[in-house]
């Protein structure tokens, strides 16, 4: 397919711990497919891991080297893991059939990370991510990339405000700030600010796709699942959740006031010497619920390379559902009505 024929999308990728490999799966079908191009990326956590490995592979080789150093990605977090899964089972365990968010391992971690922080179970500040983002991605290569842009979201602690790090200041520090759970692991310095997980204020922010990109369709791969079938009872089902609701709460503000000025702009209410300066966004969405919804918030911690690599299946799976019904509206209209789903929720 010629350039002219690929039609520019930008892409927002969530964070979700190693649900990340649903999105590596995303980002592989529509790169074999070859169909879209991808703009702008603004991403967070895994989002930002996929993101950055993304694009130093699309650099260095194209679509085949992005889907090939997104493959290498994955497996090198798989064998990092094997020696720090908290999910790991005894063969006893096994043999009883034990989900690995039971085992005794993962319930003596839960225990300790709620008990201790991560500057008294880990004083030497390890964090086996560094090793494998600095294998997989040259930053310094990175940040002069020029076939894609990258935006990544970190929240300073601070203020409480969000930080995007743009492709001049892509590093190791910034995509390990944009993953910073503040139970597992240190706050990231940066320039003297510190940072945590993204998620808690942009997961992923999308302002830097309104205003840093041509293209007007904004693809968002949700892995937190926004809608849950059933009211949780159990302590699991209670926290999971509340996982889910507090990683997507950001997002939801953003599609909010999206939609409320889709709406100015549509229905005429912008006078025509202010409307130009506004964008009309057309917002689109692959979305995990039905892959992850059965899946709960411990298994991200789960980088077992089959259970990565189902994931991976799980999201080209959604990916090609979503190219059937979706590729022909881009850059025609949004498949997505905000206004509908988050201006007027329907309670049920």
């Amino acid at each position: 397919m010629s350039d002219a024929q690929v039609r520019p999308i930008n892409l927002a990728l969530q964070g979700g711990g190693s649900h990340g490999a649903f999105t590596w799966g995303v980002l592989d079908k529509l790169l074999e497919d070859g169909r879209v191009g991808f703009d702008g990326i603004s991403a967070t956590s895994a989002g930002a891991m996929n993101a950055v490995v993304y694009a130093y592979g699309q650099m260095r080789g194209g679509a085949d080297g992005a889907r090939q150093a997104l493959h290498d990605f994955w497996q090198r977090i798989s064998r990092s893991a094997a020696f720090y899964n908290p999910l790991t089972l005894t063969p006893l365990e096994r043999m009883m059939g034990i989900q690995p968010e039971q085992s005794s391992a993962f319930v003596a971690f839960e225990s300790l990370t709620r008990t201790f922080s991560p500057y008294q179970l880990n004083p030497l500040n390890i964090n086996p991510l560094r090793d494998v983002l600095a294998a997989c991605v040259d930053f310094a290569q990175l940040k002069h990339c020029k076939s894609s842009k990258v935006f990544l979201s970190a929240t300073n602690i601070r203020t409480g405000n969000v930080r995007i790090f743009p492709n001049s200041q892509l590093s190791i520090d910034a995509v390990l700030a944009s993953a910073c759970l503040p139970s597992l692991f240190q706050a990231i310095e940066i320039e003297g600010a510190f940072y945590w997980d993204g998620g808690y204020m942009g997961n992923p922010s999308l302002f830097p796709l309104f205003y840093s990109t041509d293209s007007r369709d904004v693809v968002v791969v949700h892995i937190n699942p926004i809608f849950s079938p059933d009211i949780p009872r159990s302590a699991a089902e209670i926290a999971d959740r509340v996982n889910e609701i507090t990683f997507n709460s950001a997002l939801l503000k953003e599609f909010r006031a999206v939609a409320f000025v889709t709406k100015l702009i549509v229905d005429g209410w912008i006078k025509d010497e202010y409307r130009s300066k506004l964008r009309h966004m057309l917002m689109h969405s692959i979305r995990a619920d039905d892959a992850l919804v059965p899946l709960g918030a411990a298994s991200k911690f789960n980088c077992d390379w089959r259970f990565l690599t189902d994931l991976r299946d799980r999201g080209r799976a959604t990916a090609t559902q979503w190219l059937a019904e979706n590729f022909i509206h881009l850059g025609k209209r949004a498949t997505v009505d905000l206004a509908e789903e988050y201006l007027n929720p329907h309670d049920s």
